[in-house]
């Protein structure tokens, strides 16, 4: 072969390749802004993060509740007295709506009913108009997580910002199973110790040097779960850290997308309980991919 023909199929490789990358640049980009619509339109939804209008903790016994001042648990908004809600010494949770209410559990007019609220279960829900609550449980005490569909954050949501989308922050990680789970003690915003448990961890290169991550077990067949801090947070990004999700390991191999880096809840409501990141995912350079800080705040 001379050397004119050896230099084309050179530059026809070049190009080749070239064009495949471009081809799969614009791939990765309709994938991410797809899913960008698919994250808004789940935050935005009527009982998304945005309709929270208040966390409650219950005291056992009885706790009356209604957004008149005289309740024990006041709701920001809501029927004046919404009813009674007890707590008993076994942990169940009932409820005794008031008639003037107009209340439904799990949108059936009934005037009383348990109120499911176990981990992995759906809990019930208790609603009146725009207005619902449903128990929760926190560090050991239950709560009451109110919600209004025509809540102010979610009627003037000032929309989602995000970094560029670069297609080199969609990383292929190794994938290291730990021979015996792990028991992890990670903090939320309340303080409290929440117990986690991790199988294994990524580990990625960056700039030559290797970094993990580790992502909290949330069940079986559910993604895996990783809260991450890096040189934006507070910053650019908010402060209590961000969200990651990846697929399950293949072949040792889990996709670890810095552009899919999403706010907590808690940087939309201050009525959430969101884990913050744990020492060992907090990286020690910037990420400037995903989702930046909220800039309407939730004060």
């Amino acid at each position: 072969m001379n050397t004119h023909a050896i230099l084309l199929l050179s530059l026809g490789v070049g190009f080749s390749t070239r064009a495949a990358a471009a081809s799969d640049d614009a791939v990765y980009t309709q994938q991410t802004e797809t899913w960008r619509a698919q994250r808004l339109a789940q935050l935005t939804k009527p009982d998304g993060w945005l309709t929270l209008i208040g966390l409650h903790f219950l005291k056992d016994g009885d706790n009356t509740v209604g957004s008149a001042a005289d309740n024990d648990v006041v709701l920001a908004k809501g029927p004046a007295h919404f009813g009674t809600v007890t707590v008993a010494a076994n942990g169940t949770v009932t409820v005794a709506l008031s008639a003037a209410a107009d209340a439904r559990i799990d949108g059936k007019a009934v005037l009383a009913g348990e109120l499911a609220w176990r981990e992995g279960a759906r809990p019930s829900i208790v609603s009146a108009g725009t207005v619902s609550f449903f128990v929760i449980e926190r560090g050991g005490k239950k709560a009451l997580r109110a919600k209004d569909s025509g809540s102010e954050r979610r009627t003037h949501f000032l929309g989602l910002d995000y970094y560029p989308i670069d297609p080199a922050w969609r990383i292929e990680a190794q994938w290291v199973e730990f021979d015996e789970p792990r028991n992890l003690s990670i903090t939320n915003v309340l303080g409290q110790l929440e117990p986690a448990i991790v199988h294994g961890k990524v580990v990625f290169d960056r700039d030559g040097k290797k970094f993990e991550l580790l992502p909290i077990d949330q069940g079986p067949g559910e993604p895996l779960f990783f809260v991450i801090a890096d040189a934006t947070t507070g910053k650019e990004t908010y402060g209590g850290g961000r969200f990651l999700y990846a697929d399950a390991p293949v072949d040792g191999k889990v996709v670890v997308d810095f552009g899919r880096a999403q706010n907590p809840p808690c940087a939309f409501t201050p009525f959430a309980t969101c884990p913050l990141p744990p020492k060992e995912n907090r990286l020690p350079f910037a990420v400037p991919a995903g989702e930046k800080n909220y800039r309407g705040g939730h004060e």
